[in-house]
């Protein structure tokens, strides 16, 4: 959704040139998938999956093996930095740092020795990197500027994003906390977590979105999309635990996407 939205924005411009939208979104999607494969290995190696309640992890479950995991975080980290460097050599070769700084937090996000997904910085490691790096990023390919219309965008799509690591971490709270694993959600408790998540999805992704109309007045229309806010927000809410909130997940990633393609046709159209 960030190269979506990103993307709208440059065409709003009319400075829209395609080989770089998709050379932005092959390097949005392998770095997405190489920081999966890279948290998959780095949480497996080091046992904290070892009583994950979520979806089937590839290391924990001994589906696959530890190194060709690595292999292939690595191989999708690649793919991205090939799709960068085709971008960086056409626009700045400015953009090869932040590609570098990108694969680096992926990695580092539970890798290393230091892991700050660990330490509680997580959430902000993805509003920045697939909420405001990612939609500014891929308006800049474009316009070769950072737009002020691109980076208040880049706020509410990084915000409901960051909504999905929130239920995600509020689910594994129980096990995040035997295995060492200090997430956000582990240090401040389940009560103060959930209401993070309803601040997010309810209070600060619309809020956000107001903010851009003076720039993009039917941007507006992304609001509809938060009528798929009220079922998370009921579920989270309820005080429900473990497997019983894997729906909140699905149904965030719904709102993530509707939201949106909205706001990029909203963009467009203004």
């Amino acid at each position: 959704m960030p190269v979506l939205v990103g993307t709208s924005v440059a065409a709003a411009a009319g400075e829209v040139v395609w080989w770089r939208v998709g050379a932005a979104l092959v390097v949005a999607l392998a770095l997405q998938v190489g920081t999966n494969y890279a948290n998959d290995y780095s949480d497996g190696v080091r046992g904290t999956d070892d009583a994950r309640v979520g979806p089937v992890r590839l290391v924990a479950s001994g589906l696959r093996r530890a190194t060709r995991v690595r292999a292939a975080a690595i191989s999708a980290f690649a793919v991205a930095a090939v799709a960068g460097l085709a971008l960086a050599a056409a626009v700045t070769w400015w953009l090869l740092a932040v590609g570098a700084v990108s694969i680096a937090a992926g990695w580092l996000y539970t890798g290393g020795p230091r892991p700050y997904g660990y330490a509680g910085y997580g959430e902000l490691f993805v509003f920045v990197f697939f909420g405001v790096v990612a939609t500014v990023g891929s308006a800049y390919v474009h316009l070769e500027q950072v737009s002020v219309l691109a980076v208040l965008a880049s706020i509410p799509v990084g915000l409901l994003v960051t909504a999905l690591l929130v239920a995600n971490n509020l689910r594994d709270i129980p096990s995040d906390a035997v295995a060492g694993k200090r997430t956000l959600a582990v240090r401040i408790g389940d009560s103060a977590t959930r209401a993070f998540f309803v601040v997010l999805v309810a209070v600060g992704a619309p809020i956000a979105t107001v903010a851009i109309a003076p720039l993009s007045p039917l941007a507006l229309v992304a609001l509809a999309a938060f009528a798929l806010a009220v079922a998370p927000v009921r579920i989270v809410t309820s005080g429900r635990e473990g497997a019983d909130l894997v729906p909140v997940l699905a149904a965030t990633a719904r709102l993530h996407l509707v939201y949106g393609i909205l706001l990029a046709s909203g963009i467009v159209l203004s």
